[in-house]
């Protein structure tokens, strides 16, 4: 048993509360960051669940408007794949392309080219840059929204004329065919535009607005009586809701997963991973060259020396007093004997 026993515990590593002091901001902040991001999924989930689903019932679901459908006769077939869309469309159809922004650019042409000419009627519902330009040739739509949520129709197309005023404020296009029937304008762009087709009697109907088809705001204006006109003009109506399930969307590989998040979502994370930076070099410790200092007073060597016995005495380590003593004696009279 040596005397180490009895020395004082000393440690360089800081406790447990100054670690706590110096990490509780960041702590802190990462704990809001987290009940934040919470807060907003738990907000969006709810709100936002089953949106232009048929058979939702929540607030942005479209079940009133199928109740409203099959009361008037109109079957409808809720599919979730292009190949089922396709082998849906005829004359007596008509094609609710709920999300057109969805499918690639292969899917859309393959979409197109059925619909064309099929005699039915293909309604798209906010299609965007550039899905609109394929899926609705000679149509293309506008950078700048709508700043109006309810627009009069100003056009000649009848079931907009017996609709009146609805809420069409959103996306708005421009077209080049001298055929096309344009509704609700803002600013003179529209935003429902109507393509007859070429031959067969069918045609392809833009909307820039999905607020006529939502349970919440369908009693709203004549929301109620265009959706019906624009959905119910043939027997049959095939409600597409494009899905990742798709087996043609995963053989394209045009997507992925990153592909299909919101832009807003990668901009906040990229935001994040700077703020994170900042917060590490505002936080790190920067060493800069050694600054001399001058000392209030002078130590003397024999003073350290004493003050230093003194510790040692006082510990009652004579073992390390006598091994110090002996180390620098071997040290000093090494050289004067030769050894090395």
């Amino acid at each position: 048993m040596t005397t180490e026993a009895t020395l004082p515990a000393t440690s360089a590593s800081p406790t447990v509360r100054q670690v706590w002091t110096r990490t509780r901001g960041v702590v802190l902040a990462l704990v809001l960051i987290l009940v934040a991001a919470v807060a907003i999924a738990s907000v969006r989930s709810t709100s936002q669940h089953g949106m232009l689903d048929p058979r939702s019932a929540d607030p942005y679901g479209s079940r009133a408007i199928a109740e409203l459908l099959d009361d008037r006769g109109v079957s409808i077939r809720v599919v979730t794949t292009l190949d089922e869309a396709r082998a849906a469309t005829g004359p007596d159809t008509t094609l609710l392309v709920a999300v057109p922004d969805l499918l690639t650019e292969r899917q859309q042409t393959q979409l197109r080219t059925t619909t064309r000419d099929s005699g039915g009627r293909t309604v798209l519902l906010t299609p965007d840059t550039p899905s609109v330009g394929t899926l609705a040739p000679g149509v293309s739509a506008d950078g700048a929204r709508s700043l109006d949520s309810t627009l009069s129709p100003r056009c000649d197309l009848p079931a907009a004329r017996r609709a009146g005023t609805a809420d069409m404020g959103g996306i708005r296009y421009r077209t080049t065919s001298p055929d096309a029937d344009t509704c609700y304008p803002s600013d003179g762009l529209p935003g429902l535009v109507r393509l007859p087709a070429p031959e067969g009697g069918g045609d392809t109907i833009v909307l820039g607005a999905r607020d006529i088809l939502f349970n919440d705001s369908l009693d709203e204006h004549g929301n109620a009586s265009l959706a019906l006109q624009l959905l119910g003009s043939r027997p049959h109506l095939v409600w597409y809701l494009p899905s990742l399930s798709d087996d043609a969307l995963a053989e394209n590989g045009e997507r992925g997963f990153l592909d299909l998040l919101p832009s807003g979502w990668l901009w906040g994370t990229l935001q994040l991973f700077v703020a994170g930076a900042l917060a590490a070099l505002w936080r790190a410790r920067r060493l800069g060259p050694l600054v001399p200092e001058r000392l209030p007073v002078a130590i003397r060597a024999s003073e350290t020396v004493e003050g230093r016995a003194r510790l040692y005495r006082k510990a009652n380590a004579r073992d390390r007093a006598a091994a110090a003593l002996r180390s620098t004696t071997r040290t000093r009279l090494a050289p004067l004997v030769g050894i090395p």
